[in-house]
């Protein structure tokens, strides 16, 4: 595996642990509810897309990190991993 693949490998893999890390943070400190009942709503409304939409946020910052420290193939990663995240999301949306 050549170095730019393994960066952006890398990249991608920072994004999606970050999105995971969104939803965690989404679920343990911004609901009202415990975790289990949250997930449990999530899965009862069928909100998958949306909140898989608003634990992508922390992919911004980690993408602007890696262009800050001009890490373009990383960011590259990054970027790629948002577009999976949001074709994922659009699919939920119509499923």
């Amino acid at each position: 595996m050549g170095v730019v693949k393994k960066n952006i490998l890398i990249g991608f893999l920072v994004a999606i642990f970050a999105t995971f890390g969104g939803v965690f943070i989404y679920i343990e400190y911004f609901s009202r509810y415990s975790f289990d009942e949250t997930l449990q709503l999530i899965v009862e409304g069928k909100l998958y897309g949306k909140v898989l939409s608003i634990a992508a946020i922390p992919n911004l910052f980690v993408f602007f990190i890696y262009l800050k420290k001009k890490q373009d193939n990383e960011a590259k990663g990054v970027l790629l991993a948002t577009i999976v995240t949001a074709f994922i999301t659009l699919i939920l949306k119509f499923y």
